[in-house]
């Protein structure tokens, strides 16, 4: 073996030694506990300690100055029980309670601990917590009533919890929690309160019922009279909707009548219109057809009427002109005549009238003329003519027919 081997064998020696030596020196901490290295002197604050405290991690031991030890950090259950203890008034009362306590893992309460409980197992720690818990629950009780402990247990809960807090801290232990289980007595006190209490509290509830059924009937007559409120006023709205409804349907109905009757009005106005436009387009055909059927005709006949009465008031002229010119040579053939010509123009003048008087259409000989005397108002109707018309025209012209016959018929 060489120099190297023998080199390499010392460093492989001493590596390992190193490595004893440091798995010796270094320890691991579980979260659960605390490693207190006594021996080295530090500085906590104001006060110098010869420890150090390792709460969950890993530290090295300084070798030959420096010693290890472990405290458990686990909560602790603890049953807290007291008898007799004298309450406010002196009514001995009996109470149970339950305790969760622990070492404490954070400064500086861990302090306290590690100075007082170092090295001590968990049962003494068990006992110191338990004692401190019950000197403090019977000086609670001493300062409340037992109607307070028993009904308020949360003010009691309170109140100790505070001052077992103050004085488990001083100890360096944590209280984590505290329940007040059960609060008794021996002397019946609490019963009798109890049933002071639930008789007064059945008379409430009593009470209470009536109250509620009172309430409740008075409620359901509220209830009621709002429904029928309700009711009514859903009839009057429903009224007042159809009444709208009626309202707007007649006005609907109204506007459609009068719509409709505007429109009759506005047809019959247009039908009256387009008549009188027929009426005046068939005036002027009529007043055309008219003006071509009667006017005009009768225009023409009136002017073939004049013309005709012009013509025969010429003809009627030149006759009367005619006739007057033959009366005026009558006339003087008349006067040259003398009464001869007078008798011969009655005669000429007469015999026509016989002819008329007669009633014959052809000539008639005159054989005999006879003159008969006035008729009394009987005879022919004929002889009272004849006779009528002798005295007429003598009357008229003097010429007496029957003496003129008398000469006629003479020899």
């Amino acid at each position: 073996m060489g120099v190297a081997g023998v080199l390499f064998f010392v460093a492989l020696v001493v590596g390992v030694f190193i490595l004893i030596t440091l798995k010796r020196m270094l320890y691991v901490v579980p979260p659960n506990q605390a490693m207190i290295l006594s021996g080295a002197k530090r500085k906590v604050g104001n006060k110098v300690v010869g420890y150090r405290v390792v709460c969950g991690g890993r530290a090295l031991r300084i070798p030959l100055l420096e010693r290890v030890d472990f405290i458990d950090l686990r909560n602790i259950n603890i049953d807290v029980e007291v008898h007799g203890a004298f309450s406010k008034g002196g009514i001995p009362l009996n109470v149970k309670a339950v305790a969760n306590v622990k070492l404490p893992g954070e400064e500086p309460m861990i302090h306290n601990a590690v100075e007082r409980f170092l090295g001590r197992n968990r049962d003494e720690i068990t006992y110191i917590a338990k004692e401190t818990l019950e000197g403090n629950l019977r000086g609670v009780l001493a300062q409340l009533t037992p109607e307070e402990v028993n009904e308020d247990k949360n003010r009691f809960t309170h109140i100790l919890t505070e001052e077992a807090e103050h004085d488990l801290s001083k100890l360096g232990i944590k209280l984590d929690q505290l329940k007040i289980q059960n609060v008794t007595d021996d002397v019946g006190y609490l019963n009798s309160i109890g049933r002071i209490r639930g008789a007064s509290l059945r008379q409430r509830a009593v009470v209470a019922e009536t109250q509620a059924q009172s309430g409740a009937a008075e409620q359901k007559a509220l209830n009621w009279q709002a429904s029928e409120i309700a009711r009514y006023d859903a009839d009057v709205a429903i009224a007042d909707r159809e009444m709208a409804k009626r309202i707007m349907d007649a006005r609907t109905r109204r506007d459609a009548m009068i719509a409709t009757a505007e429109g009759e009005v506005r047809a019959q106005i247009a039908k009256v219109g387009a008549e009188i436009k027929r009426q005046q387009a068939r005036a002027v055909q009529v007043e055309r057809q008219l003006d071509a059927d009667v006017v005009q005709p009768a225009d023409a006949a009136r002017l073939k009427m004049e013309e005709d009465a012009v013509g025969a008031a010429a003809t009627i002229i030149e006759r009367g002109k005619a006739e007057a010119a033959a009366l005026h040579e009558l006339v003087e053939a008349y006067r040259k005549g003398g009464a001869a010509a007078k008798e011969v123009l009655v005669l000429q003048n007469i015999l026509p009238m016989i002819q008329s008087i007669s009633g014959a259409d052809h000539p008639v000989r005159i054989g005999k003329v006879t003159v008969l005397p006035q008729s009394t108002g009987q005879g022919d109707p004929l002889t009272r003519k004849i006779i009528g018309a002798n005295e007429q025209l003598k009357a008229a012209t003097g010429v007496d027919l029957a003496g003129v016959a008398a000469r006629l018929s003479a020899p």
